[in-house]
């Protein structure tokens, strides 16, 4: 019987891919369910009529609430790339501004920074990072000035985790003119996420990763000094009125004129539900399975540990020098193990400079055990030790 039990929970699937997407529970299933269920029998605009309340109110003050800000300056969109896009192409930049990003910058990210220097002539800077990965926050504060006119840091990156010290740096940053923006899509629902300690204008993430959401929703924190600098050209009409043939007005000021109207009902429904489980669970209760998830991989021979920096998150990155990424997710998909394979062209600064083309990556969140991680570890051995053999 003790034989059976040990086969019966090597058959569960084991989720380690929070980091990509997390296990939709089953109140959010629920929720998104009932609402298409609805849009089939009396209508589509007839449901989000009927939702109004959440739709227009609680999803945004759940939201809110989460991340420490004031409802106005939250606004939803369908993901995290979508969410930036809304504000730091927009930026009124000049030749003589800078403009920094750290080694962790996630690449979609770099695209768009890439396209406002082309744009506006701004410069852009990485800011180094001491020995051990960490960010180098005496150069910061050495080197920042009122030149600087935004500084982007991912809190933490999806290719490593390293969590990045966005609340010091804020501190470092306050004095100063810069906007100060974090990409937050792999801590919001990790660690916990507060913009008015962190003191940044713009912080974006996803819903479907640690709050466990649906895919299609997404958000931004924008404060309403960086919503005055942007250059705006266009408002949809749930937050602008066409007096007339020739003009328009805005009827809403906050956060919410960078959205567009058209969204998934049900979606959003999806994630009022994430939030509301969010409020009520403890999900940073969870340091033991982080350590043991390190440790067992660190403890795997022939395993590379990409973990730059002191503190970390429950995202760990690895590489093996014979066994391809591919291979080593292929063959633990076939025990029921969930990992991911990661390109290093997505956190281009810090992976090129170590060389990373693909790695495996592997992340836990409140809903893992310590029982699953070793699993993991035994099917990672058996994997690792075969390949040696061959």
């Amino acid at each position: 019987m003790a034989e059976q039990g040990v086969r019966q929970a090597e058959d569960r699937l084991v989720h380690l891919n929070t980091a990509g997407a997390g296990l939709m529970p089953d109140t959010v299933r629920a929720a998104m369910e009932a609402c298409i269920a609805r849009e089939a029998a009396i209508g589509c605009y007839e449901t989000e009529e009927s939702l109004d309340d959440l739709l227009q109110g609680e999803v945004y003050q759940r939201l809110a609430r989460a991340i420490g800000a004031p409802v106005e300056d939250v606004a939803l969109f369908d993901s995290a790339t979508r969410a930036w896009c809304a504000v730091v192409p927009k930026l009124r930049l000049g030749p003589a501004d800078r403009v920094w990003v750290t080694p962790y910058e996630y690449a979609g990210n770099l695209i768009s920074l890439f396209s406002l220097r082309d744009r506006t002539g701004c410069r852009i800077e990485v800011v180094p990072t001491l020995p051990g990965g960490d960010l180098d926050l005496e150069w910061m504060a050495a080197h920042i000035a009122d030149d600087v006119a935004l500084v982007s840091v991912t809190h933490i990156p999806s290719g490593c985790g390293i969590v990045n010290p966005v609340e010091e740096i804020g501190r470092i940053l306050a004095p100063y003119r810069c906007f100060y923006a974090v990409d937050a899509c792999q801590s919001i629902g990790q660690v916990p996420v507060d913009v008015s300690r962190i003191g940044c204008q713009l912080l974006t993430g996803a819903g479907r990763k640690f709050m466990r959401g649906p895919r299609g929703t997404a958000f931004a924190y924008v404060a309403p000094r960086l919503r005055e600098a942007l250059i705006t050209d266009f408002h949809d009409l749930h937050v602008a009125h066409v007096d007339s043939p020739t003009g328009y007005r805005v009827t809403d000021p906050s956060a919410r004129g960078l959205e567009l109207a058209e969204r998934t009902t049900a979606a959003v429904a999806g994630l009022n539900a994430a939030l509301t489980l969010f409020e009520s669970g403890s999900p940073f209760d969870h340091k033991d399975v982080f350590r043991a998830l390190r440790e067992t991989v660190e403890r795997t021979p022939g395993i590379e540990l990409i973990a730059p920096g002191e503190v970390q998150s429950g995202i760990v990155s690895f590489r093996h020098a014979d066994i391809p990424a591919d291979e080593i997710r292929r063959r633990l998909g076939e025990r029921r193990i969930n990992v991911w394979k990661i390109v290093g062209n997505h956190t281009p600064i810090y992976m090129a400079e170590r060389g990373v083309e693909t790695a495996v990556r592997a992340s836990v969140h409140y809903y893992n055990t310590v029982e699953e991680i070793e699993t993991f570890g035994r099917a990672l051995r058996e994997i690792v030790g075969a390949g040696s053999r061959s």
